[in-house]
């Protein structure tokens, strides 16, 4: 097994593992539960299912299945988003299966790991940039989404005390 396979495994069972968490989590909330904000500056659990959707469809939708590409994602953050309870699955669901299918594409494909799908774009301001190869964005993600299903995490603890995990 070459290091590629390896790390194209590894990437899948992570991301699998977080849209459990996420589904199993968000299952147990109520709409009211996933607009509820800590505090006026703080983001609810709305909040942080738009910014994973948003940098899911930013890196991969676009660059693998023709999604229009977003420059401003600011509404992501905006206080007060609405979502449901059911958006707010089905919104993480295909987030993270963007991210599932586009590993599935590398794994039959290793070589595309270090294609740069975005060298004719604008450049980005941010921590990737429009010369970053695919395998940089799985990484990048593989830092940035757990820490977003942490915190949707803490916030429906904040709001039930106790969450159930036998699925």
């Amino acid at each position: 097994m070459d290091s590629s396979t390896i790390v194209i495994d590894l990437l899948l069972r992570k991301y699998k593992a977080d849209q459990k968490w996420t589904r199993i989590v968000l299952e147990q909330l109520s709409d009211e539960d996933i607009v509820f904000s800590p505090t006026p500056e703080s983001n609810s659990i709305a909040n942080l299912v738009a910014h994973i959707s948003g940098a899911v469809r930013q890196w991969f939708d676009t660059a693998y299945f023709g999604a229009p590409y977003i420059e401003d994602r600011s509404k992501e953050f905006e206080r007060g988003l609405q979502m449901s309870k059911e958006q707010a699955l089905e919104l993480s669901n295909q987030s993270y299966d963007c991210i599932i299918q586009v590993l599935e594409i590398m794994k039959a494909n290793p070589e595309k790991l270090l294609e740069q799908p975005y060298l004719n774009y604008p450049a980005f301001n941010g921590a990737l940039d429009n010369q970053a190869t695919i395998l940089e964005m799985l990484l990048h993600q593989f830092r940035h989404l757990p820490s977003h299903t942490g915190q949707i995490i803490y916030i429906a603890k904040m709001r039930k005390g106790h969450l159930v995990w036998d699925y």
